[in-house]
């Protein structure tokens, strides 16, 4: 089992790949982190001498002085190549840097100049040392106007803002999870490789991106209808999409019923896309879920009886409650990295159309079990 310490445990990047970690906790030990130990020797010291890895994610990306940048970021690696020091350490250590690198900035100047300082550690030292050329990062939970120009786009497009472009240029990108995927190869790789260029997975002109967006507020935000994914990057878009939905105020969303001497009709979802749909009946008292999905897009809709939908960010404490009632019929949206149950809080039966973008497959189920 290797020891895996993330600085910048808390930052967009950290947070996924601190998360993803934990999935497999047969493999990995995940050595906490706080951003306080940069200021105490003392303590980065001993953070360091638990680590066999350290993924060095901690740095400044945007500030009005561009000095401040490259001074913080300089100080931030002499800072852990000091305590790698003052351990002995041997530990792994990749970098992230960034294809800015050989760009005229000194955001980029700082990230080369990192490395560089890393690559004389580890000749000195004998420890190993992987430099992550990292390209454009986007996915869930990244901090608009700071992480990506796709964080900022859907964080306007579900709070009632407009989007502009400033530069339709064509991006190289790559959604957090592959990201994560391949900083794992590399730990597991246990090799060094002072330059790694990680893949870019895709390339979209901006307005190509905004255009997806625009469709997803249309189709999704405004009516509920799931639309067309047509590849796997339009599926991590659209999950990276539904993350800056403000849950609290959007769920749940109610049906429009037809109702006639007959009864009512209510249609549950409208597709572009395929899936497994299931009903299911549940008796007072009894609770389904408390799990979460890293992928998976999903529905509850409540069609008959009472019923509390929870959800809690799996790295917070803070619990969503949904009172639905089948008199009025609703679903909730399931976000991915949201631990989530239905409880049946009536006296009758529960009735629930559950709908989810993928078939169950038990050898890759992408369900991992946590109680809200």
């Amino acid at each position: 089992m290797k020891k895996i310490g993330i600085t910048g445990q808390d930052g967009f990047v950290g947070k996924h790949l601190y998360n993803t970690l934990g999935l497999k906790p047969e493999e990995f030990e995940r050595v906490e982190f706080n951003i306080d130990f940069f200021q105490e020797e003392k303590l980065m010291d001993n953070f360091v001498a638990k680590c066999d890895v350290i993924v060095h994610l901690a740095a400044m990306n945007r500030h009005p002085d561009p000095e401040v940048i490259y001074q913080t970021n300089i100080e931030l690696v002499n800072k852990l190549i000091k305590s790698l020091d003052n351990t002995n350490s041997k530990a792994h250590i990749l970098f992230s840097s960034s294809s800015q690198e050989e760009r005229d900035n000194l955001y980029g100047k700082s990230k080369k100049e990192g490395r560089e300082l890393f690559i004389n550690w580890a000749e000195k030292s004998g420890g190993k040392f992987t430099g992550l050329i990292i390209p454009n990062v986007f996915g869930p939970f990244g901090q608009p106007n700071y992480n990506s120009f796709i964080a900022t786009f859907c964080y306007k497009l579900t709070h009632g803002e407009i989007p502009n472009i400033d530069n339709d240029g064509e991006v190289n990108l790559i959604y957090v999870g592959e990201l994560v995927q391949e900083i794992i190869d590399q730990i597991k790789s246990e090799k060094s490789n002072y330059f790694y260029e990680i893949p870019y997975t895709s390339t979209k002109k901006v307005s190509e991106v905004l255009t997806l967006l625009n469709e997803y507020k249309t189709k999704y935000f405004d009516s509920g209808e799931i639309p067309v994914l047509s590849d796997k990057f339009e599926h991590n878009l659209f999950n990276t999409y539904r993350s800056y939905i403000d849950y609290k105020t959007h769920f749940p969303v109610k049906f429009t019923q037809h109702t006639d001497l007959r009864g009512a009709f209510v249609e549950v979802i409208r597709l572009g896309i395929g899936g497994q749909c299931s009903f299911s009946t549940t008796v007072p008292d009894i609770t389904r879920g408390n799990h979460y999905h890293t992928r998976k897009i999903e529905r509850f809709a409540v069609i008959k009886g009472k019923a509390l939908i929870q959800l809690r960010k799996i790295d917070t404490d803070e619990v969503l409650d949904f009172y639905l009632d089948g008199t009025e019929p609703a679903y909730v949206d399931m976000p991915i990295w949201y631990t989530h149950n239905i409880k049946n809080i009536g006296t009758e039966d529960l009735y629930t159309i559950f709908w989810i973008d993928e078939p169950f497959n038990p050898e890759d189920a992408d369900t991992y079990f946590l109680e809200v």
